[in-house]
């Protein structure tokens, strides 16, 4: 098994390399993909140095099996053709093909057997708040049809990259230092603000980022339901929530909902709010799982219900999601 990570050095790039060191994910080979910037930058895997090679319309991928990329939308499109031609299976974590017809966009506790369709040899892994989302939602729909979701998203600077997460820590130290602050990966200084804006707005009115989440949880879940998003920027440092309203074909009861939840793949319940107890994101950072708490019936619907979830974007919203779609592949006897 010969694996390739295209975008190496970046935040989902080195969350990748943890998380198959961390998993024992079975392999024989690592080879490192980079852009200009990070080519020959050397990273250990496993007690062995590997140097990022250059990116670049060659023959560097044959024999490849499997190849993570994370280099942004861009390099996805160009390199895509290089990147499959001689067979690799490529788990693309840009927004490049997502909503493409022939390639199937996959998280692996809603409908893994998606990836094993995949015409052009590409398997796109979903936007992050989309993942955390319908992890949460998948074991709610098994009890009754989502009809209806409302979201409001609360993301970290991490979702934005590593140079987003320094740059918020950097604005602290300038405010704290009585300096000018320094607004580049982001349209407002993040610290101690909220920005209610993430990608570009989209002539309805809504971000690409929200739109995201509209068209991907229809694709995921095979669905009709309509999801309705506001996706804002927090100054967190990793991590991203949601509070989230659905409304279903038949009432939930808040007992039902829990059990489910707690049972489901992916999902921990921590909901204890008479103790103070939920999820919140300096808790979940670093971790699998998508937490969830504050269950509860949504009194301005009969048929609603409200929940707050939080999540590690940058493991089950990026890479992690990734790798354990190659861990189903691998298990089904279906990479090449």
């Amino acid at each position: 098994m010969k694996v390739a990570i295209v975008g190496a050095s970046g935040a989902v790039g080195q969350e990748f390399l943890r998380i198959l060191d961390e998993r024992n994910f079975p392999m024989d080979e690592l080879v490192l993909f980079g852009s200009e910037r990070s080519a020959g930058t050397k990273y250990t895997f496993r007690g062995k140095e590997i140097e990022v090679k250059l990116l670049q319309h060659n023959d560097d991928f044959k024999g490849v099996d499997i190849a993570f990329t994370s280099a942004g939308a861009g390099t996805s499109k160009e390199f895509a053709e290089d990147i499959t031609k001689y067979g690799a299976v490529m788990i693309d974590n840009s927004s490049a093909f997502r909503m493409d017809n022939d390639v199937p966009l996959v998280v692996p506790e809603c409908n893994p057997e998606d990836a094993l369709n995949r015409p052009r040899g590409i398997i796109a892994n979903p936007n992050c708040t989309t993942i955390m989302m319908v992890v949460v939602l998948q074991p709610l729909e098994k009890i009754s049809h989502i009809k209806r979701i409302h979201v409001a998203s609360y993301q970290s600077a991490s979702g934005a990259g590593a140079a987003a997460m320094a740059e918020l820590q950097q604005q602290y130290k300038e405010i704290l230092n009585g300096q000018p602050v320094t607004v580049k990966k982001f349209p407002h200084q993040l610290a101690y603000n909220v920005i209610p804006q993430i990608d570009v707005f989209q002539p309805n009115g809504y971000t690409k980022e929200e739109m995201k989440m509209y068209n991907e949880t229809q694709k995921i879940m095979h669905t009709d339901a309509k999801c309705s998003a506001t996706c804002v920027r927090v100054s967190s440092l990793r991590s991203h929530s949601e509070s989230v309203w659905i409304e279903t074909e038949k009432p939930i009861s808040v007992e039902e909902a829990q059990k489910a939840i707690a049972a489901a793949e992916g999902c921990q319940l921590v909901d204890d709010p008479a103790n103070l107890v939920y999820p919140m994101p300096l808790e979940t950072a670093g971790h699998d799982d998508v937490y969830v708490g504050r269950v509860r019936k949504d009194i301005s619907d009969e048929n609603g219900l409200t929940l707050w979830l939080s999540g590690d974007q940058i493991r089950k919203g990026a890479a992690l999601n990734a790798v354990q779609i190659a861990e189903y592949l691998i298990k089904v006897g279906n990479v090449k």
